[in-house]
């Protein structure tokens, strides 16, 4: 079943990924959702062609804690702040890469899949995408891509609170996503 719904990600994965490319160029990696789209799609790939094994599964768990980061900032940060949700959780790419694939992806992870938790690994990538982006901002090499790094229209204590904050929570996914996997899958 695993492999089913795997193979599903990957079809919804390249549709997404053919509109944000096609909309943003070389740009769609400047953001976070595409980055753990693309890991996405990269696990599904390794999944499906050489079964499930301990790099498979690292690689699931890694894009399982980044797309619910993804899902979780997007509902809860990016439609309250005025995104819209309709704009982007149900149309363009965002119904691929902020809903369809969160959902089938993590779901078949934690239900249906091996295992692994290495939980520091989606918490440095995060820090270290957030890291970079935060420098092109201040260095007016980047606008956003979100407004938590749009550091020259906030104060440093802003700043300093949503890296806090968000640090905070792909840690307690990158946790709950483990624990939630021992206890619900196979």
């Amino acid at each position: 079943m695993s492999i089913a719904i795997n193979i599903a990600v990957i079809i919804l994965e390249i549709l997404g990924l053919r509109i944000s490319i096609s909309e943003r160029k070389w740009k769609i990696f400047a953001f976070y959702t595409q980055i753990s789209n693309i890991i996405t799609l990269i696990s599904s790939v390794v999944l499906v062609t050489t079964g499930s094994n301990d790099f498979s599964a690292m690689l699931r768990y890694l894009s399982s804690c980044m797309l619910t980061m993804t899902f979780l900032i997007t509902l809860c940060v990016l439609v309250p702040m005025g995104g819209g949700f309709r704009q982007l959780m149900l149309s363009g790419n965002g119904l691929y890469h902020h809903t369809l694939c969160p959902i089938l992806s993590v779901t078949s992870y934690i239900a249906l899949e091996q295992h692994s938790f290495a939980w520091p690994l989606p918490v440095i990538l995060t820090f270290v995408y957030g890291i970079i982006m935060l420098i092109m901002n201040g260095k007016g090499l980047f606008d956003g891509p979100y407004p938590f790094f749009r550091v020259r229209n906030q104060s440093k204590l802003a700043t300093v609170i949503w890296i806090l904050v968000l640090i905070g929570i792909i840690t307690a996914i990158s946790v709950g996503i483990g624990i939630a996997a021992e206890h619900v899958g196979h």
